[in-house]
């Protein structure tokens, strides 16, 4: 009795599995079909132009008289094929708009068509640029244009976003396009292989080929001149713009921050950068990704080129372009990234509307102002001693000065401190010895005479006000020296400040 319940179990048992195992194939079975009814054929056949498997392999289509692309293997050759039709309109926008579905529920749809219809220049397609691209191409910018002159290294794989061993000596806005064409191959990709200046901004920056002008404009740029010439070019033509700062010898992910190109701290490149600006009148509107790290013990440092490599040849020499920087930066992999998607995103966020709410930065161009016309009556005081003119009488002065000037000296130069005493309030701006000759200089006569005064950044030191009040009187208008009333390490510190001035005056211009 035993024996026929135990087999009947048995049975029963060997039945129940059978019979899941059938149901489980059958739903699989069914889910399978079902996905490849849902997903596969009536998508690709209506709206994927489909590929001829035993069609030999062509470069990727090139575009402004770049060279093609010599390693092209069959997959390059579908991807270019692809973007060829879907530029073409060959591409069903219902498959556009699945791709890009997070977006469009995040930013509205609105928004995502400002995006699609949108054109972001990204100037500087390395680290930074590859990954700032990468993210704009994946949420629906419609048409980006990449400017580099450099080629992908070895050496830049530990940061781009999409480099490969295959990419290796070709120029990093191919590399870009080759790779991104394969993700987005509706975006249209426009491609400047030269390094960007002053002189090629206005074509560089230009409209697209049916005169769209840029909606955004990203630097990315590592080397200071061209990145100055950038960032002056699109403030003085009111071009929306946000500019990337050192990604270089940084590790700490949570102090990277966005805000104005006047506040920003703790970074060389950054600090260059905002000094050269504010001496051509720059001292605000431009938002920049920055971090304020600070140096400490153990931490990478920017080092100068070890000796064994300038044996190799000039310096000059030694860099991709005459004057380009030459040194291997300190540069851990996962920081350029989070520069550049913090870029990418300031940049998606702006073009849609949505909300951007960075904490505000310090204004202080008030601030500016008020120590110009300190300095302007100061100025005053000493042309009326020189020439004898009454104080009610009009003189008429004017500084050669503006408040990029006095922004660079007090920021950047003074670092917001009296160098006397270090107190960082009611600061001012004076003359630290008298002038050696004539404080004024005349052009003109008569009516038609423009008086102005002869003082230069170089002449001026920053003290609180009450400091200054008395510099005047026993310096300035007195007889005292400077060594009846400082310290000699002020002194000498006041003297290396003059100096360093002296040498960034060559960039007001």
């Amino acid at each position: 009795m035993d024996s026929l319940t135990s087999n009947s179990r048995v049975q029963l048992a060997a039945t129940a599995i059978v019979s899941a195992a059938v149901a489980a194939t059958a739903i699989l079975g069914l889910q399978h079909l079902q996905n490849q009814e849902h997903t596969t054929t009536p998508k690709r056949s209506k709206s994927v132009p489909s590929h001829d498997d035993d069609a030999p392999p062509k470069a990727p289509a090139s575009l402004d008289h770049l060279p093609t692309i010599t390693n092209a293997d069959k997959e390059d050759a579908r991807n270019a094929l692809l973007a060829q039709r879907a530029l073409a309109g060959s591409f069903d926008n219902e498959l556009i708009l699945e791709q890009l579905a997070r977006n469009r529920v995040f930013l509205t749809p609105e928004g995502l068509d400002k995006l699609r219809s949108a054109f972001v220049v990204v100037v500087g397609c390395g680290g930074v640029g590859s990954h700032c691209a990468s993210a704009l191409a994946r949420s629906g910018v419609g048409r980006i244009r990449f400017i580099d002159f450099d080629q992908v290294t070895l050496s830049s794989l530990n940061r781009h976003a999409v480099a490969t061993l295959a990419d290796v000596g070709m120029s990093k806005v191919q590399c870009l396009r080759r790779r991104l064409v394969a993700i987005t191959p509706w975006v249209g990709f426009d491609l400047c292989l030269e390094k960007f200046d002053g002189q090629s901004a206005g074509r560089l920056l230009g409209n697209w080929e049916d005169g769209q002008k840029p909606d955004f404009v990203v630097d990315a740029i590592d080397n200071i001149d061209s990145k100055v010439d950038l960032l002056k070019y699109c403030h003085d033509h009111k071009i929306p713009v946000i500019s990337s700062m050192g990604a270089g010898c940084k590790s700490d992910p949570t102090r990277i921050v966005v805000g104005d190109i006047g506040t920003s701290t703790d970074d060389g490149l950054s600090r260059a950068t905002r000094r050269r600006l504010k001496l051509k009148g720059v001292t605000s509107g431009i938002p920049v990704v920055y971090s304020t790290e600070k140096e400490g013990e153990g931490k990478a440092k920017l080092l100068p080129l070890p000796d064994e490599e300038f044996q190799k040849g000039k310096v000059g020499d030694l860099g991709v372009l005459p004057d380009f920087r030459v040194r291997i930066l300190p540069v851990l992999g996962t920081m350029p990234a989070v520069f550049g998607y913090t870029v990418a995103n300031h940049v998606i966020c702006s073009i849609s509307g949505y909300p951007l709410d960075y904490v505000p930065g310090k204004a202080r161009d008030k601030m500016y102002d008020g120590i110009l016309a300190f300095v302007q009556s100061s100025e005053e005081k000493i042309v009326r001693r020189e020439i004898n003119i009454a104080p009610d009488e009009g003189l008429g002065l004017k500084i050669p000065l503006n408040p990029g000037d006095i922004a660079f000296l007090v920021e950047d130069l003074y670092k917001g401190k009296s160098v006397v005493t270090g107190l960082p309030t009611k600061l001012v701006l004076v003359r630290w010895r008298k002038p050696a000759g004539s404080a004024l200089t005349r052009i003109g006569e008569g009516e038609d005479e423009q008086r102005s005064s002869t003082v230069r950044i170089r002449d001026l030191v920053c003290m609180t006000k009450e400091e200054a009040i008395r510099h005047q009187k026993e310096v300035l208008h007195g007889s005292k020296t400077h060594e009846d009333l400082y310290s000699r390490d002020t002194i000498e510190l006041v003297e290396a400040k003059l100096k360093e001035a002296q040498v960034y005056e060559k960039y007001r211009q």
